[in-house]
């Protein structure tokens, strides 16, 4: 028996993967606003710099030797703030570090610093430099480009690794899943290949006593071929598996009646096994008969271990949700499934039997959704009453 830890610790790993994923990213956004708070706090130093630079030389003699210096290392050294100066009815007198087209007009050049001293003003509290009773100015800024890059890079960057990471997510499912489906069909293909030679050898016995005197009359002989017959089925079950399915329409009833007909004379006589439909007989399913009865088979099998040999399986031809498509509820009056289980009982390796390895619901899943294009799921269950599950087919 396979040990469902195996299955369980993905979830962990996944969950351990994605906490990881979220602790650099939480670190990623804080260590980048640090890094903005520090360069919009030395953004901020530079403009007030920047006006005392302005005061002071609307202040000072012009010929002061200062002038020069305060104009190259001060004025000058802001490139990259965009800036403009006003007068006080914040008409533009100056702008610095600031984009506009080239060669136009005055009026169009004072319109588009309008519309950009409107912006600075969301940003940033315009900054006053005055004397009194002589003039007053206002510097309005807005942030440089370098810090609203700054600003956006770590939501840009965790965008590009969720990106990322869900390409190599699908990527690694996909290979994965591939891999599964090769063990499967190898599996498989073994399987019908170990069956062949005993199988051939039974069905020369079995030739051999039909055709003796000796065995006459015996009834083992002609169960012994029912168990050659069903050795055949299962040895073209197991070739099919990796191979593309055949579909064809077939009276879904009679199918089911077949997948049972043999399955009644080998359970308990206390599980009393129904069909019942909503259609007439003749309505048909696009199905693999050896693939589909393989499916009925390996429910109903988990529901008579689930009623412990004694209970009641319902098969019942319904109706489907799904457009052209016809649905098989499989009831049984079993243990039931909670529901955190009700996903998890089609994972390969996960049981409750002392015995088994597993997997019959992934193996019915399989079956239904890959070469039948169909669904397989619980519809309800409810523990200590029993599980319905669900087959849908196309028609």
């Amino acid at each position: 028996m396979i040990p469902t830890s195996i299955y369980s610790k993905k979830a962990r790993i996944k969950l351990l993967i994605m906490t990881i994923a979220l602790v650099i990213g939480a670190s990623t956004v804080i260590y980048t606003n640090l890094l903005v708070a520090k360069l919009s706090e030395r953004e901020q130093q530079l403009i007030d710099l920047y006006a005392k630079g302005l005061r002071y030389m609307n202040n000072a003699d012009i010929n002061s030797g200062n002038l020069v210096f305060i104009q190259e290392e001060i004025i000058d050294a802001n490139r990259s703030v965009p800036v403009i100066l006003t007068d006080e009815n914040e008409e533009p007198i100056a702008y610095k570090n600031l984009t506009l087209p080239q060669k136009i007009s005055k009026k169009r050049e004072n319109n588009l610093l309008r519309r950009e001293i409107a912006k600075m003003k969301l940003q940033h509290k315009p900054i006053v430099v005055e004397e009194p009773g002589v003039f007053k100015n206002y510097i309005f800024y807005k942030d440089s480009e370098l810090l609203t890059q700054l600003r956006y890079y770590p939501y840009v960057q965790l965008t590009v690794i969720a990106c990322l990471s869900l390409i190599a997510y699908y990527a690694f499912s996909y290979s994965r899943k591939a891999e599964q489906n090769r063990v499967w069909v190898g599996l498989a293909k073994e399987t019908a290949h170990q069956l062949g030679t005993p199988l051939s050898s039974l069905m020369a016995w079995y030739e051999y006593m039909k055709g003796s005197p000796r065995f006459d009359n015996e009834p083992i002989v002609e169960e012994l071929g029912k168990d050659v017959r069903r050795l055949e089925i299962i040895t073209e079950r197991f070739s099919n598996i990796g191979s593309v399915p055949i579909l064809k329409d077939e009276p879904l009833k009679k199918v089911v009646e077949n997948a049972i007909g043999y399955l009644r004379n080998r359970v308990s006589q206390k599980v009393a096994i129904t069909i019942e439909t909503e259609f007439p007989e003749e309505t048909t399913a696009k199905v693999n008969i050896p693939l589909f009865e393989w499916v009925i088979e390996n429910i109903c099998k988990n529901a008579v271990d689930a009623m412990d040999g004694k209970g009641s399986i319902v098969l019942r031809i319904t109706k489907s949700n799904t457009k052209n498509a016809i649905a098989l509820d499989i009831q049984d009056t079993g243990k039931g499934i909670p529901k955190t289980k009700q996903e998890e009982v089609f994972v390969p390796g996960f049981t409750t039997k002392k015995r088994g390895w597993g997997l019959g619901l992934a193996l019915a899943r399989r079956i239904i959704e890959n070469y039948h294009q169909g669904r397989l799921f619980v519809k309800s269950s409810e523990v200590g009453k029993g599980t319905t599950f669900r087959v849908v087919l196309n028609r």
